[in-house]
């Protein structure tokens, strides 16, 4: 088969203008010396519906596109709609990457992977007695089947949607059926988490449109591990007030990156460079809250 002279990928979503993603994934096809183009494709608030979707993913295949990254909403709706995917997507119900090959369309998900690769290497030796995870969204649905999966003994999810923690705690009891995995009141986090081992932060709060804490600064402390998956800024209110308070920490950047990288690898077949995608997240994220913050002060 002849190399393929250019590759096409898209980003489907809704509010993804701003993403990061199209730039960090062109930087490392230009390192590469590959023709990569990486198109937004942003979806108005009627083209959720699956008949909408599935018109987009037949579209996608018939103009050509390579491979396709799924953000918020349409993780888990666009599940049942592509010809096959991994164990990952089956256990969680979300998708986040779309391939096209030869055989179908292919669904896949960097983000258990991302949040995965990237505990494994901030935190090597973190204890995974017991973790508190705070959201029970698509991302912490990943990240739940990411801790269960690097050995995790006991799980907390905290969420005020009740529904939507009874099916991630559903989920990764039938993908890892050894792992205690429960619900956890809001109310009740403090105490839970003063005997934990660690924290992760699987909610949008902390991110430059949702500044703040996700939980009181006091229920932190020096033997808890803290993990947050937002990376704009890549330093939270939360990461800051656990380093204050003797925590180890570990940035949303990491996951980012590394999900980044699975799926430009899933795409391209080439071994991504993460230390230079890293270089180009931290960056660009330092330009952006650069500019937020040139605005804020006219």
């Amino acid at each position: 088969m002849a190399p393929r002279r250019s590759t096409l990928v898209g980003l489907v979503g809704q509010g993804v203008g701003p993403s990061l993603t199209p730039e960090i994934h062109e930087r490392e096809a230009l390192r590469q010396g590959l023709r990569y183009v990486y198109k937004v494709l942003e979806l108005g608030p009627g083209s959720v519906a699956e008949d909408r979707l599935r018109a987009l993913l037949d579209s996608a295949v018939r103009m050509g596109f390579d491979g396709l990254n799924v953000t918020h909403p349409v993780k888990q709706a666009i599940v049942p709609l592509v010809d096959r995917v991994t164990p990952n997507v089956a256990a969680i119900g979300a998708l986040n990457t779309v391939l096209m090959t030869p055989e179908g369309t292919v669904g896949h998900n960097t983000d258990v992977t991302g949040f995965a690769e990237s505990l494994t290497e901030g935190l090597p030796d973190a204890p995974r007695e017991s973790v508190v995870l705070l959201g029970a969204g698509g991302a912490g649905t990943a990240v739940a089947h990411a801790l269960a999966g690097l050995g995790v003994q006991r799980l907390h999810v905290a969420d005020h949607d009740r529904d939507r923690v009874s099916r991630l705690i559903d989920s990764v009891h039938a993908a890892h059926p050894a792992v205690r995995v429960g619900p956890l009141p809001t109310e009740e986090v403090g105490d839970v988490l003063a005997a934990a081992s660690g924290l992760v932060n699987a909610t949008p709060v902390g991110m430059a449109a949702h500044p703040g804490l996700p939980l009181d600064e006091g229920m932190l402390h020096p033997k808890l591990w803290v993990a947050d998956i937002v990376y704009r800024p890549v330093v939270t209110g939360l990461l800051r007030a656990a380093a204050d308070r003797g925590c180890r920490t570990l940035a949303g950047s990491g996951m980012a990156v590394h999900q980044a990288a699975d799926a430009f690898e899933l795409i391209t077949g080439r071994t991504a460079d993460r230390a230079a995608m890293a270089r180009d997240l931290t960056e660009l994220v330092a330009a952006e809250m650069a500019e937020r913050a040139t605005h804020e002060d006219t």
